[in-house]
């Protein structure tokens, strides 16, 4: 079996974050395809994707980046967090 992918019949788990820079203060939300794979000696490990592309990516829980500012003071949150503050702030008038 290539320790590369899911085996058919696996399939992947979907997580998604929330993030919020402490530098900056950008916050966003972001959602991932969780794959779980077995290595050539048995030893299981993930691997993280995009769930749009499919392309993989870094795991967000480490040393995750903001991408306004680029800094990696980022706090990772349970999903939701940063849309519920979005509603509750007033909205700007035209």
């Amino acid at each position: 079996m290539d320790p590369r992918h899911t085996p058919p019949g696996h399939p992947a788990a979907h997580e998604e974050y929330s993030f919020a820079c402490m530098h900056c203060g950008h916050g966003w939300e972001q959602a991932y395809d969780i794959r779980h794979h077995t290595d050539l000696d048995g030893r299981p490990f993930v691997t993280y994707h995009d769930p749009a592309s499919g392309a993989r990516v870094p795991s967000p829980l480490t040393r995750p980046a903001c991408p306004a500012c680029e800094t990696h003071v980022v706090r990772i949150m349970g999903a939701g967090r940063v849309t519920a503050v979005e509603h509750a702030l007033p909205r700007e008038r035209p």
